[in-house]
């Protein structure tokens, strides 16, 4: 159940036709899972989503990355603040299996960009979901990211125990993917802002809806644990503005009752459809690796005085992507016999309607 079949217009902004990521025209998500109980029970898998319907590779987009708080990874941050460039797919995984994603975009890249172009600085982010899942049993395959890059599409996006949000903890119930998308009007032109988390984080004491506390003590193991976000838009704004949203994920977050707990990784990327810069291929010369060139194309970018609904958008969006992940997962028992239970499945969800 999505946040807003409790039937009441509770969340500030118009939604695009999906109220997802994909929203935002030519932004694709695949999910893979992994669920065995033998030799290892695991609950895990792999998300991937891409910026574009060209060559990721090829075609880079405006992008920055900023952390709340930095337990945790996201692989290829230094590369994209350094250009303000992303020029790879992004993989959502678990703590266990970054290499294994790391390898997935190099398969990726090879199968499907020109080999003279050179390697990629793939973006692989992670949270820890050994609560549920196995973390002493092997990584999730190569060939599950493969098949979640096989699924991907612009299409309405599953949510909640699916992908790399198959074995994720949220408030001490199941968490996950969450997405959400919102309609912004500047200067008469309408634009997409799109956010999909993977939203493993918090105690149950913590748990805020729409500003009021739900419980007043925690129940089980307390975890700290993390999240990473994604957020796109077709709004043509410069990479130094797309760091300034990737900090609007924070609040966005906070509004669900986070703070960042201590051993938490908080992490946020965000990217701009609004232009694409072509990555220029490399040749070898007497040997010798010739620099790679960033062509640059000339684009008019957003005023910083006109980008306020944007940072609206993705706090909203945030918020209700982090909800939609509470409610749309599912009761799931793994690893040592533990259970998280599905919000929505405790009827906790339905008792919200008397607000």
């Amino acid at each position: 159940m999505k946040f807003r079949t409790l039937g009441r217009d509770l969340l500030a902004g118009q939604t695009g036709k999906n109220n997802s990521i994909t929203d935002v025209q030519g932004v694709k998500v695949g999910h893979a899972q992994v669920w065995t109980d033998h030799p290892f029970v695991q609950r895990t898998g792999a998300t991937v989503i891409l910026s574009h319907e060209g060559n990721v590779f090829e075609e880079g987009v405006f992008a920055h990355t900023e952390v709340m708080n930095g337990f945790g990874i996201l692989t290829g941050r230094d590369s994209v603040n350094e250009l303000g460039l992303l020029a790879s797919p992004i993989v959502l995984t678990n703590t266990r299996s970054i290499g294994t994603g790391y390898e997935s975009v190099m398969r990726y890249f090879l199968d499907y960009a020109q080999i003279d172009y050179d390697l990629p600085l793939p973006v692989v982010g992670e949270c820890d979901d050994s609560y549920l899942n196995d973390s002493r049993g092997p990584p999730v395959p190569l060939e599950t990211f493969q098949a979640a890059f096989k699924s991907a599409s612009d299409g309405p996006v599953d949510e909640g125990a699916v992908g790399g949000g198959t074995g994720m903890e949220l408030f001490d119930f199941k968490g996950g993917i969450g997405t959400s998308s919102r309609i912004v009007e500047i200067h008469g032109t309408e634009y997409s802002v799109g956010v999909l988390v993977n939203a493993n984080y918090g105690s149950r004491h913590q748990l805020s809806v729409l500003g009021r506390r739900i419980f007043e003590t925690s129940a089980g193991e307390a975890k700290d644990g993390s999240c990473i976000g994604v957020l796109a838009t077709d709004a043509p704004i410069s990479s130094e503005m797309l760091g300034r949203l990737s900090k609007r994920m924070g609040f966005g977050l906070a509004r669900t009752g986070s703070v960042a707990n201590n051993s938490s990784g908080d992490i946020f990327i965000s990217f701009s459809t609004g232009r694409k810069i072509t990555m220029e291929p490399y040749s070898i010369d007497s040997g010798r690796l010739k620099e790679q060139e960033i062509k640059r194309t000339s684009t008019n970018f957003l005023s910083n005085g006109a980008i306020n609904p944007l940072f609206e958008a993705a706090v909203s969006a945030t918020e209700e992507a982090a909800l939609n992940a509470l409610f749309q997962a599912k009761t799931t028992k793994g690893y040592g016999g533990h259970v998280l239970e599905g919000f929505s499945d405790t009827g906790y969800a339905d008792k919200l309607e008397l607000f």
